[in-house]
């Protein structure tokens, strides 16, 4: 059974916020099942998640090469880290708790290292393909500081899926992702960085992305150690144990197939759920609803796009009854809502579009008889 006080929270703030947030761009959205119709038979290359952007620059022919291509020329995405931490410099980490707070959110989840193996804290393991690719400052722990502050619980997401300093092919489909999950080093240093924030800054929330490069055995000693240092801990449902087959997902006969059992699996609609692990303890539909009986938590985007999007056009951006509505649904029905924010890689600021979504949740937070959830 998950937590209490997880169930009670009913909202909370996700941060997407990489050195992709410097560039800070992706293509509009175009409906899953219009990709394949339009040519675009390597949906992920076109992907309007921002955050997605080294992967994209991967695809020549992708909008976000031609764009990379004009506005950047030859310039390698790893000067992106020098610019994001140049950009901490303006950071408020105090102002954007409060704004969570007062949007009524009962618990905010930090991206401390995504697809790009970026990491948002002075990793004491090293990465062994890319010297220094991390911050200097400890934002994971300010972050944290910032949130607890505020009375909210801290989380963190981990990209223990996909790094691409370790396995840098082009991700094109489902079967392109999971294949890429690496081997050879990267369990170890996967293992070890998440035991380091485990120990570190003890959150509230383990919240994993797309798999786990190792066996279901040592995902078990993982919780373990994570359920013992954090006892009031929650899980989320994306340590999928990594499966030899997925290896042979690079050959076109399989690769084929895996994409149309995807297609044919996802949920309706703009999003997913992902495939049921050993252990969990709630559901993380993506852009989708969920219709099982266990504790979930929808995560979506203020607009469609994790990471921030420069280029998301003004109906992009969910609207403010289609918000209330969400909020309001999905509490009665008894699950959370984990709403991203995508700060700018720039200036470590919230965007206006982003920002007035948060306002919005907080009049009606202020409206509501009681105030904001208990924590």
């Amino acid at each position: 059974m998950v937590a209490s006080w997880w169930s009670r929270a009913r909202l909370g703030i996700f941060v997407h916020w990489t050195p992709a947030s410097v560039p800070g761009w992706a293509p509009p959205h175009v409906p899953a099942a219009g990709l394949p119709a339009a040519g675009r038979r390597a949906p992920l290359g076109w992907t309007p998640y921002a955050e997605w952007y080294e992967n994209s620059l991967r695809f020549p022919g992708s909008p976000a090469a031609a764009h990379h291509r004009a506005t950047y020329g030859t310039r390698p995405y790893t000067d992106f880290g020098r610019d994001f931490e140049d950009g901490l410099a303006t950071w408020d980490p105090a102002a954007w708790a409060r704004s969570f707070r007062e949007a009524g959110a009962g618990y905010a989840v930090l991206v401390t290292k995504h697809h790009d193996g970026f990491c948002l804290w002075p990793s004491e393991t090293e990465n062994p393909h890319r010297t220094g690719w991390h911050t200097t400052r400890d934002v994971v722990g300010e972050f944290a500081e910032a949130v607890r502050a505020e009375g909210l619980r801290f989380g963190v997401y981990y990209s223990g899926g996909l790094d691409w300093t370790f396995d840098d092919r082009p991700i094109g489909t489902a079967a392109d992702m999971f294949s890429a999950v690496p081997r050879g080093s990267y369990p170890a240093y996967a293992d070890a960085q998440l035991r380091e924030l485990i120990r570190r800054y003890r959150p509230d929330i383990l919240w994993n992305d797309i798999a786990w490069p190792a066996s279901a055995a040592e995902i078990r000693s993982l919780t373990d150690y994570y359920r013992f240092t954090v006892p009031h801990g929650v899980v989320n449902d994306r340590l999928l144990p990594y499966a030899p087959h997925w290896r042979a997902l690079r050959l076109p006969g399989a690769r084929s197939l895996y994409n149309w059992w995807d297609r044919r699996t996802v949920a309706q609609g703009e999003g997913f759920v992902p495939r049921t692990p050993p252990a969990f303890d709630f559901r993380t539909p993506e852009y989708a609803r969920y219709t099982g009986s266990d504790p979930y938590e929808i995560t979506r985007g203020i607009d469609h796009s994790f990471g921030y999007n420069r280029n998301s056009p003004p109906d992009a951006f969910i609207g403010r009854e289609a918000l209330a509505s969400l909020v309001r649904s999905t509490a009665a029905d008894g699950g959370n809502l984990l709403l991203n924010v995508g700060p700018r890689g720039e200036d470590a600021t919230i965007p206006a579009e982003q920002r007035l979504r948060l306002e919005w949740l907080a009049e009606d937070a202020a409206e509501t008889v009681g105030g904001p959830p208990p924590r």
